[in-house]
């Protein structure tokens, strides 16, 4: 099932929107949907190899905004594991990412955004739609696991001295530190999406920041001051923003059930992401993997520094969605929605992708009554079949 060939995959529930359609077909061709509805209402197939979904669930491919490493490697330490990262990362869902890398010296991001650039051109495998900096201009008192002697108080010199931002798509800044605004103008002028988080921000200083074209939350709820009836802080004014969307990571560890709860019923399917945060130990054995400079360990689900500190998570995304069905009591296709639409429209690019809508890429992920991932697809290529797929699917 080639992109250039196409195919038409029959019998799906298609997860679209809110809406689960079922008895359900999606045609491909050149890479694109061409169709996407009741099986009914296509007809006669349009001369193109036919696949039975099985009655599973189809979704628009996952994207992952914010992806420190997997399998092993760690994408601040090791930049040019990036493209072997994204060959792996169809088996969770995921054909669209954003590398993500932690606090690190100032002189070194030219070659990080340089291994990105690189890896846009060349990785096969889930698309890399650029890079996610989080850090260095956060918050030492909520640095987490980011090096505090690395963090740097915003400012356009150090910006520019990292080198062409080309690739830059996300940066994440807390937006009490001084000098926050005039940055975060300064990268919306440049189409780069401002992100706050790893903050003590007061609500008034996060509002602030919003209306200077602040417009993610990252990792909702860590790294962020807490939540007061008296002062809501920048997690308050994210739930009531009328706008902005955040992330949140829906493993049980970072956030409570009540907690995702809380925040899907303050931002609805519509404006709530779910990122996985993964880091090198997700999708490896248990053991000790790298953090930028720190060194954590990997065991029983969680990823901590030796003080204890969560230091990235496990999660895949496939497991996000399913854990989002089961926490929040959403539909498979509200949990999907969160994992393609909401961010492909953070990014710009709900044109192209995150809906299983005519004239999109035809990134596809196929998923069982659990929602594991059974088969992915990027650009129309099938880059991954589980054990479980149909058999006629399997080339």
């Amino acid at each position: 099932m080639s992109g250039e060939e196409g195919f038409l995959l029959r019998g799906v529930i298609l997860l679209e929107g809110a809406q689960m359609v079922h008895d359900a077909a999606v045609a491909v061709e050149q890479g694109r949907i061409s169709f996407a509805g009741r099986e009914s209402e296509i007809g006669a197939a349009p001369g193109l190899p036919v696949f039975d979904g099985g009655g599973m669930y189809l979704a628009p491919g996952f994207i992952d905004l914010q992806v420190n490493g997997a399998f092993g490697h760690d994408f601040t330490s090791d930049p040019d594991s990036i493209g072997r990262v994204a060959a792996r990362l169809p088996q969770w869902g995921v054909t669209a990412f954003l590398p993500t890398f932690v606090s690190s010296p100032l002189g070194d991001y030219r070659q990080k955004l340089q291994a990105v650039t690189a890896a846009r051109k060349e990785a096969r495998g889930a698309r890399v739609l650029g890079a996610h900096l989080e850090g260095p201009f956060i918050n030492p008192a909520k640095a987490g696991a980011h090096d505090a002697d690395l963090l740097l108080e915003p400012g356009l010199e150090a910006l520019k001295e990292m080198g062409p931002l080309d690739a830059l798509r996300l940066l994440t800044l807390a937006p009490e530190l001084p000098g926050a605004l005039p940055v975060i103008r300064w990268l919306r002028e440049r189409d780069v999406v401002v992100g706050l988080g790893h903050s003590q921000a007061t609500e008034a200083q996060a509002l602030y920041a919003l209306e200077a074209g602040a417009t993610w939350g990252t990792h909702l709820f860590n790294a962020m001051g807490p939540f007061h009836h008296r002062e809501p802080g920048l997690a308050g004014a994210l739930l009531t923003s009328p706008s902005a969307n955040s992330g949140i990571i829906a493993d049980g560890r970072h956030v409570a059930p009540g907690a995702l709860r809380l925040a899907f019923f303050c931002l609805g399917p519509d404006r709530l992401a779910l990122v996985s945060d993964a880091m090198a130990g997700a999708g490896a054995p248990p053991g000790e993997y790298a953090l930028g400079d720190r060194r954590v360990r990997c065991a029983d689900g969680r990823a901590l520094l030796a003080d204890g500190t969560l230091a990235g998570s496990l999660l895949t995304m496939a497991r996000a969605v399913g854990n989002a069905v089961a926490q929040v009591d959403c539909t498979p296709a509200e949990a999907a929605f969160m994992a393609s639409a909401v961010p492909a429209r953070v990014l710009g690019l709900a044109g192209s992708l995150g809906r299983l809508r005519a004239g999109r890429m035809a990134d596809l992920a196929l998923l069982d009554s659990d929602l594991q991932v059974q088969a992915a697809w990027v650009g129309g290529c099938l880059l991954y079949v589980g054990e479980g797929a149909p058999a006629r699917m399997v080339c």
